[in-house]
């Protein structure tokens, strides 16, 4: 990558899924591999465009439109849109390539990408807010569709921008297909889907505890970071499990519970409405329940914690945070976001896991934990090309079949490919990266995208 201009955080993603292949034996078993990796680390297709709108003094505004269509030999490409203004092409290529083997990782027809803008939706209007959307849909709309690619919601873009997307997407076109996921329960959306990657990432957990020898999640110290949907259904299942919660945090800091205190539902009730105005933390009525670190992550202020559970953005545990967590004896870490942790921090996980057998830090990928979310996206697709709504148990237990076997091929594939002392936690980020990686490239050598 030399030759192009410096893309840290895809470069990061790169390295990341690239080393765990080379520390494991299948390049040794499996040389030819090497070249599929070379072929999947481009992109298919990049789109950059601009788009021009009318704020609510009439002035003209301009920001830039992305969408990177990474890989579609398992499917249509499937991956979210974010709208912020720290978006760029690195991100989204970081985000459109882990992407890729998460959704391979569901066993659901799913190809990856990602998307976006920089545009910042924090102050605008709502007519600002969808005259915006309708001015991005305008272009991203010739270049998907329900067979070709189906975007999804992401930081920034909720039901409320999806919903005036999808009107943008069926005026432009003249076609009610399942283009986008994450649309209204009343109009072809998918119950459960909201909950689905917070509750995906808790039923993850689970197995996780069950599989150390830990139990279950009740009576466990929690933390979490975050306050958006994933954040917030994580929490909610955590404490219908029997765990307690003890953070969650926003861009301008964390709100930490007391030893002897913790997050209720009505708190966190209380905070999603907050959310929905697209309200700070700051404006949440905590009194003396909770204490408030500005500008803080929460790890280093939950002190004792059992399971740490990063759910808002990418590299927010690092190395000195990691170490604190491992001396405050947490079990669990499991990426709610996408590569919630730098690589430091990765390696620190890993390498306590090597020491204390079944007691050790156990680490969970992000394309591993968190791909409940675009699982009942692809969920969502089956019921809308069968013109079909599921109920939500039938959701919910098919959710749960799909963590469960993404929690077994991260585990079984590391027992084959990773070699490990007697007693020691498989590596679930080098299972889970292998497993992911194998299944893409085996279809695309099918389909002739790479050959050797």
């Amino acid at each position: 990558m030399s030759n192009l201009a410096s893309e840290p955080e895809f470069e990061q993603a790169y390295k990341e899924l690239a080393s765990t292949l080379e520390d494991s034996t299948l390049f040794k078993e499996h040389p030819e591999y090497r070249t599929a990796l070379e072929v999947v680390s481009i992109p298919e297709r990049v789109l950059q465009f601009r788009v021009t709108w009318e704020d609510d003094k009439g002035v003209l505004r301009v920001n830039r439109g992305y969408r990177v269509q990474f890989n579609s030999a398992l499917g249509p490409y499937k991956g979210g849109l974010r709208f912020h203004p720290t978006v760029n092409l690195s991100i989204l290529k970081f985000l459109g390539f882990e992407q890729i083997f998460k959704n391979a990782l569901t066993g659901l027809s799913m190809g990856g990408g990602k998307g976006g803008s920089d545009f910042d939706p924090k102050g605008k209007s709502d007519n600002e807010i969808r005259r915006f959307c309708q001015a991005f849909m305008r272009e991203l709309s010739r270049h998907i569709g329900a067979d070709t690619d189906v975007p999804a919601g992401d930081i920034g873009v909720s039901g409320r921008e999806i919903g005036y997307m999808f009107g943008a997407y069926r005026q432009a076109r003249n076609r009610f297909e399942g283009v986008l996921t994450g649309k209204g329960l009343g109009w072809a959306g998918s119950l459960i889907r909201p909950e689905a990657t917070g509750y995906g990432l808790v039923y993850y957990v689970e197995h996780m505890l069950q599989h150390a020898g830990q139990g279950s999640l009740a009576g466990k110290r929690v933390a979490i970071s975050g306050s958006g949907n994933v954040a917030q259904y994580a929490a909610l299942k955590c404490i219908e499990l029997g765990a307690t919660v003890v953070s969650l945090s926003d861009s301008k800091g964390s709100l930490v519970a007391p030893e002897d205190g913790a997050f209720t539902p009505e708190h966190i009730t209380a905070i999603a409405d907050l959310k929905t105005q697209r309200r700070p933390l700051t404006d949440f009525h905590y009194a003396d329940k909770f204490k408030y670190y500005h500008g803080a992550r929460p790890w280093v202020h939950v002190g004792k914690v059992d399971v740490a559970l990063p759910s808002a953005t990418q590299n927010e545990i690092n190395k000195a945070e990691a170490e604190t967590l491992v001396a405050n004896g947490v079990l669990v870490v499991a990426e709610g976001s996408n590569m919630g942790c730098t690589q430091e921090a990765i390696d620190l996980f890993e390498a306590q896991r090597k020491v204390n057998g079944q007691k050790s830090v156990w680490y969970a990928p992000g394309k591993a934990a968190n791909c409940g979310g675009v699982a009942v996206s692809g969920l969502e697709m089956a019921q809308n090309s069968q013109r079909l709504t599921w109920t939500e148990k039938e959701v919910d237990d098919k959710l749960k079949c799909i963590m469960k076997s993404a929690f077994l091929a991260g585990l079984e594939t590391a027992q084959k490919y990773v070699a490990s002392k007697e007693g020691e936690l498989p590596s679930l980020v080098a299972g889970s990266n292998i497993a992911g990686f194998v299944k893409v490239a085996e279809a695309m050598r099918d389909q002739g995208d790479w050959w050797a």
